[in-house]
């Protein structure tokens, strides 16, 4: 197993601020050096997360950089690209062409998917946890509008399925992208002509999911990324119990901000009240909520770390919450890994912990397990998912995922989500 010499809460404070100093761009705060040179909308808000209990402006700046990439129809895009290293990373945005859409912003290239809608709970958190109450209303005050327009989108655009919930129509929107619950349906799309590759036929490996990722992403620019055409023709259409958890808890934080931005508070508790209720009826199955393919009509029988995202509700009903918590603590999930929380069931065919979103525990599911455990009052669930996630980053650092078995670290080092929540979880340590 990998790991380092032992370091104090304050050494892994000052290792957190060097890495995303290191990784800031002035305004974003890139994932990880090298590999990940643009911003990422999960990442950032994560980050702005991180930062809120210890610096105001600068996770009010990071979520403004984010929101610059904001498109007139209200999504939120998934990447936004920094200008010096549009040829570096793959899709660009030649792929995506985002400056032909009359809805991109101006002078912004982006991506033309989104990601879940954490936004609202990251401003919230800013709110709550600042100390300067006047540059914290006032960044209240900016946002709270982008947020309404972009909870509007997903609601107009989104609920592909016509049952209140907001479907994802490529694995990337998950913001979870080899998951195993996205395996059937990539599987059941029709092969894929590499027509992108810049490589000559006679180079082409088998037909494989990155293609197939890349087929949808082509299939969605071509049709000039229209709604319609998502509803009606794109092979790509699931709601996801993450997803639609983190929406749900966006339209609870949005209430929570209304009055400070002038606004009635009313119909984001309406919106939060619709999703529970289209959770609970679309997704839940056998003691969990579980993804649902809209193209094959049917549930995933496989349950990761994003069938665990409705427990971000207050309002989700106490015997779901107890029938949540049972598997979670089961040997499936934490009950047989040595560090939480494993990104796909143990039991599964498809778990493979060294794999990406297939098996390995991640800093940033475990933070929001840990906020959901706290919204239900479940102090001890609390306790063990914050001290183990930090003894994950002391012993590996703060890599981007982690073996749930050995907590040795995996993909990138000093991966900026990993040490800015690794900062929301000491200002706790503190507390205590």
């Amino acid at each position: 197993m990998e790991s380092r010499a032992a370091v104090d809460d304050a050494a892994l404070g000052r290792e957190a601020w060097s890495v995303l100093d290191a990784n800031s761009t002035g305004a974003a705060t890139v994932p990880a050096p090298g590999l990940y040179p643009h911003q990422w909308n999960w990442d950032s808000t994560f980050v702005a997360i991180g930062l809120a209990r210890w610096d105001t402006r600068r996770a009010g700046t990071e979520l403004l950089s984010l929101l610059a990439g904001q498109w007139h129809t209200g999504m939120v895009p998934h990447i936004v690209f920094q200008p010096a290293h549009e040829e570096v990373y793959f899709p660009g945005p030649a792929i995506w062409r985002s400056t032909e859409h009359r809805a991109a912003p101006h002078g912004v290239c982006t991506s033309g998917l989104t990601q879940p809608p954490l936004q609202a709970l990251a401003l919230w958190w800013v709110w709550r946890h600042a100390a300067d109450r006047d540059t914290a209303a006032a960044l209240v005050r900016r946002i709270y509008p982008m947020l309404v327009a972009q909870h509007g989108y997903l609601t107009t655009s989104r609920d592909l399925g016509g049952g209140g919930l907001a479907a994802i129509v490529h694995p990337w929107e998950s913001g979870m992208d080899d998951s195993p619950v996205w395996d059937a349906p990539l599987e059941a799309l029709p092969p894929v002509r590499r027509a992108y590759r810049r490589e000559e036929p006679s180079q082409w490996q088998p037909d494989s999911h990155h293609d197939r990722y890349m087929a949808l992403v082509l299939g969605y620019r071509d049709s000039g990324y229209d709604p319609v055409y998502l509803r009606d023709e794109h092979p790509f259409a699931v709601e996801d119990p993450m997803f639609n958890g983190i929406w749900l808890a966006s339209c609870q934080a949005l209430a929570e901000l209304a009055p400070v931005a002038g606004a009635d508070a009313g119909p984001h508790r309406e919106a939060a009240e619709r999703i529970r209720a289209a959770l609970l009826d679309r997704l839940w199955a056998d003691g969990a909520f579980r993804v649902r393919d809209l193209r094959a009509g049917r549930l995933s029988s496989i349950r990761t770390v994003g069938s665990f995202g409705p427990m971000l509700d207050a309002g989700l009903p106490a015997d779901r919450v107890a029938e949540l918590v049972v598997t979670l603590e089961s040997a499936s999930f934490m009950g047989a890994a040595g560090y939480p929380v494993p990104s796909c069931e143990i039991r599964a065919p498809q778990f493979d912990r060294s794999c990406y979103w297939r098996g390995p525990s991640w800093v940033n599911t475990n933070w929001l397990l840990r906020r959901a455990a706290a919204v239900h009052g479940l102090a001890g669930l609390v306790r063990v998912l914050g001290s183990q996630t930090l003894r994950l980053v002391r012993q590996a650092g703060f890599r981007e995922c982690f073996d749930p078995f050995d907590g040795s670290g995996r993909g990138s080092r000093d991966f900026s989500w990993s040490a800015a929540l690794t900062l929301d979880l000491l200002a706790d340590t503190v507390e205590c």
